[in-house]
């Protein structure tokens, strides 16, 4: 048994410190970000942030809706072989989209099928587990990056830069950083296994970036300033799960109840997920997520104009130019309360 004693953070326990600012107007600022990735050696050019592949969230519809502002969506990887190749040969910008897989044989069989299809339409692929610790994980990225040499490769989830380190030199371009943060993940009560978000993403990132990867803030933020707070610390990208459901783009029907209209969103670890995709919560395992229902939305354009509003504000107040610049002119303060919810929460 060992217990680490350093302070670790998530977002809610910092602010980021004002600085003097020549930055006439948020207009001014850049959010886009350009990148060529370490194994895939692909030119990345847009805003970085991603829409989650949970099937709520990641679908065909949110990916056609932020792909006009320069967002990215992982998608679920519960759709159809068939769905999946008509949609990434329509795909103009081939940024916009992740393919999302596990590491079953069912998984890869798919995703071969789709590749043999769909040609050079795939770019961006996603693999993706809970526990990104594992062996069996780590011996499946390295053999799919010698598999697929010239695809930009994001994988995870991790928390900690050594092992962010070890799927980068595996072949992974961006680390997906991220264990229990979700707003319906239920793994740090379920398990007791977790890290704070914050501390993640700073320690994953300098570790990343060392060896000339990128990494992912994959879920635990709540507000358009956490998301700040995120690229303040060293993010490439942030994934967003939460902050996106809810809207018309998201899947699932408007559900009314006592006169207020709202979506089903859950984790893809929850009982949901697995009675629809598994048969059930197999006898060996518990459920790690939760079934919600988030008020209806509309439209996820205004989501997104607040979230990048936000962003550009946030650069306005460090004074960054770019979003690029952002974590070179971040300070965090440790606080003990982060807003004011006299008349509730923001």
């Amino acid at each position: 048994m060992h217990i680490d004693r350093d302070i670790k953070l998530d977002f809610r326990d910092v602010l980021i410190r004002p600085k003097r600012s020549a930055l006439p107007s948020r207009a001014e600022v850049d959010i886009t970000r350009e990148f060529v990735f370490k194994h895939s050696a692909k030119r990345y050019r847009g805003v970085p942030v991603i829409a989650a592949n949970m099937d709520t969230v990641g679908t065909f519809d949110m990916a056609r809706a932020l792909a006009p502002s320069g967002l990215s969506t992982a998608l679920h990887k519960h759709y159809g072989g068939d769905e999946l190749v008509a949609f990434f040969k329509a795909l103009k910008l081939k940024s916009s989209a992740f393919y999302s897989l596990g590491i079953t044989r069912n998984d890869l069989d798919k995703f071969e099928r789709v590749m043999q299809r769909a040609g050079d339409a795939v770019h961006y692929v996603c693999i993706d587990v809970a526990n990104g610790y594992s062996e069996t994980f780590v011996k499946f990225v390295a053999k799919f990056r010698r598999d697929y040499p010239k695809l930009t490769l994001m994988a995870g989830n991790v928390v900690t830069g050594e092992m962010a380190e070890e799927l980068i030199l595996s072949g992974v371009d961006i680390v997906k950083v991220g264990i229990g943060p979700g707003s319906v993940c239920t793994t740090r009560t379920m398990t007791g296994v977790g890290y704070p978000q914050l501390s993640a993403v700073i320690e994953c990132a300098d570790a990343a970036h060392g060896l000339g990867g990128r990494i992912c803030a994959d879920s635990g933020c709540t507000s358009p300033g956490d998301v700040a707070k995120a690229f303040g610390g060293g993010a490439d990208f942030v994934m967003l799960g939460g902050m996106l459901a809810g809207h018309d783009e998201c899947a699932g029907e408007v559900v009314e109840q006592d006169g207020a209209r709202f979506k089903r969103f859950y984790g893809m670890s929850s009982r949901t997920a697995m009675e629809k995709y598994a048969g059930g919560v197999a006898h060996y395992r518990a459920s790690e997520g939760k079934e919600v229902l988030v008020p209806y939305r509309g439209p996820v354009a205004e989501t997104v104009q607040e979230i990048l509003g936000g962003l550009r504000s946030a650069c306005t107040y460090v004074g960054a130019r770019t979003l690029k610049e952002m974590t070179k002119r971040t300070t965090f303060v440790r606080v003990g309360m982060e807003s004011n919810e006299l008349f509730g929460e923001n």
